[in-house]
């Protein structure tokens, strides 16, 4: 048995939804900020497939994802095949001058790993980290914005 768990964190980030895009949906860019995520590998035999390892603190896991959902400059919406089960999409939504950049990310964790951590505290930790790295990735297209 095992549990879902969902969190969803926002950033706004001050370059038009177009370069936030096209940024995010380069996913072998993807470790530029997101602190967990080690490597992302498109499958070249299907650019929809994607091999995704997360390391940290001596912990290692890795998974295959497959887009489910793309309509440009709106979503990404992916889930995992194998490995680590986890679903979530990102979300663009154009602001005119800037835009906002919404992360939601549900994976599933053993039962007696929830029985054995309080949700709520593990809950907080993911939810820090992901602010963290939508933070970061905000600063990498704000810089990016800036280059000639």
């Amino acid at each position: 048995m095992s549990n879902w768990l969902e969190h969803s964190v926002l950033v706004e980030v001050k370059v038009p939804v177009t370069l936030a895009w096209e940024l995010w949906s380069d996913l072998e860019q993807m470790p530029n900020w997101m602190k967990w995520i080690d490597a992302v590998t498109i499958l070249p035999e299907d650019p929809e497939l994607s091999r995704w390892k997360l390391a940290s603190s001596g912990f290692e896991f890795s998974w295959l994802s497959r887009i489910t959902k793309m309509l440009t400059h709106q979503i990404i919406q992916w889930e995992s095949v194998d490995g680590l089960p986890n679903r979530g999409a990102i979300r663009f939504y154009d602001q005119k001058d800037h835009c906002s950049v919404k992360l939601t990310v549900a994976y599933s964790i053993p039962s007696f790993i929830g029985q054995l951590m309080d949700n709520l505290f593990l809950g907080r930790i993911v939810e820090s980290t992901l602010q963290a790295d939508m933070n970061r990735f905000r600063d990498y297209a704000q810089a990016a914005h800036k280059q000639p």
